[in-house]
């Protein structure tokens, strides 16, 4: 069929933009063959973003013609389906905005000699490899090349390994994508932001009596971190330099105040966001981020859910760890590490508090008085539930 042909029915579907960080995403498996009928909603694809792992959604019914195999890459925008007659790939990128269900197509890699039928992350590695793409043969729809073609090759020219290595053998590991964004954004961090770190010791005896009181009406009570998240958020509405970015040589304060958990999921760290935390009840706020947690861990949390955090909050006590400095997450301002709980100077149960800041967004006298204002509400928590009620806006 000519590229012509099928022109008015065809719909492209590229590569959706399904988190605010997302460059590119991995076809983990399509849900419906080559070639089927689907229809409009019909759940089509699973994709591997940054963040998670998402359901992808046919935009439009017709039938199905596979342009991205399973398991490979493609940057945001690029080609992975048509739905509807067959189109030219030309003719496809030109009409991405108009058609029904597309979303808008960024610019692609210049292709090489091979042309439209090698799969960009095969483009790369090849080029990372040294491979020339001509005398590939490719397994995917239509002869395209994929990364497994690439990399068959590269292993059938490398030289044999030896027997024996000093290091007892060694093996390469590819990082997920939410493994690759946080590497990608500490190197960052550690890079550009001029950040700094201040502990205060906190007693944790009060926490303590209030989660013991609260477990004859609560079921369950809270945890001591819950306590400790709703303290900081709460904190946070006096303290604007706390909860605000430093964005193209400006500040930004945020209008939310929207505490982003780390979570180690596996062997990712993921950091789902308890948004508007500083308005809820700690009723509230502990039910949510247990139910945040649990869905982080089984994979089942959303994009959505991952995004739109202020200030982030890492507790490596349960490890045992007394203190330890963590690092600021960018663009915003500050993070707050949680340490183990031990016997303080003056002999009582306490744990440490270390908040890391961007120093152009937070001075030292920002930083001192948000955590003394923090020390003093975990010592005194019960305002933390005799205000038990959400606030309104």
């Amino acid at each position: 069929m000519s590229p012509q042909a099928g022109a008015a029915s065809a719909t492209v579907v590229p590569m959706p933009r399904l988190s605010d960080s997302m460059e590119e995403g991995t076809i983990l498996r399509w849900l419906v063959a080559d070639g089927a009928e689907v229809e409009r909603d019909e759940e089509i694809a699973e994709i591997e973003t940054d963040k998670a792992t998402m359901a992808f959604e046919a935009p439009v019914a017709g039938r199905l013609r596979i342009i991205v195999a399973a398991e490979e890459s493609v940057g945001v925008g690029e080609l992975i389906a048509r739905i509807g007659e067959e189109v030219g790939d030309e003719e496809a990128v030109a009409g991405a905005d108009e058609k029904p269900g597309a979303i808008p197509r960024t610019a692609a890699p210049a292709p090489s000699s091979a042309g439209s039928r090698v799969s960009p992350v095969a483009r790369r590695l090849a080029a990372e490899l040294g491979i020339d793409l001509e005398g590939v043969v490719g397994s995917g729809p239509g002869g395209r090349i994929l990364k497994e073609d690439v990399a068959a090759v590269a292993a059938a020219s490398a030289p044999p390994a030896p027997a024996t290595t000093a290091r007892g053998g060694t093996r390469r590991e590819r990082p997920s994508r939410a493994q690759a964004l946080v590497a990608r954004r500490m190197a960052e961090a550690s890079a550009t932001v001029p950040a700094f770190p201040v502990t205060v010791e906190v007693a944790i005896g009060a926490v303590a009596e209030l989660r013991r009181q609260l477990k004859a009406a609560w079921d369950p009570a809270p945890t001591v971190n819950d306590v400790i998240v709703a303290a900081v958020a709460r904190t946070l509405r006096s303290h604007p330099r706390l909860n605000a970015a430093w964005v193209d040589g400006g500040f930004i304060f945020y209008g939310e105040v929207n505490i982003g958990v780390a979570v180690e999921a596996g062997d990712e760290l993921v950091v789902p966001v308890l948004a508007g935390a500083d308005r809820l009840p700690l009723a509230t706020l502990a039910a949510r981020s247990r139910d945040l947690v649990e869905r982080t861990r089984s994979g089942a949390i959303t994009p959505p859910e991952l995004a739109g955090g202020t200030f982030t909050i890492s507790n490596l006590g349960m490890f045992g760890i007394s203190w330890f400095q963590p690092i600021v997450n960018p663009p915003q301002a500050a993070i707050l590490g949680v340490g183990g709980i031990s016997t303080g100077h003056e002999g009582r149960a306490a744990i440490s508090l270390t908040l890391a800041s961007d120093h152009r967004v937070v001075y030292g006298a920002h930083a001192a008085r948000f955590l003394d204002d923090l020390r003093r509400l975990l010592e005194s928590p019960l305002p933390l539930v005799a205000s038990d009620e959400p606030r309104d806006g």
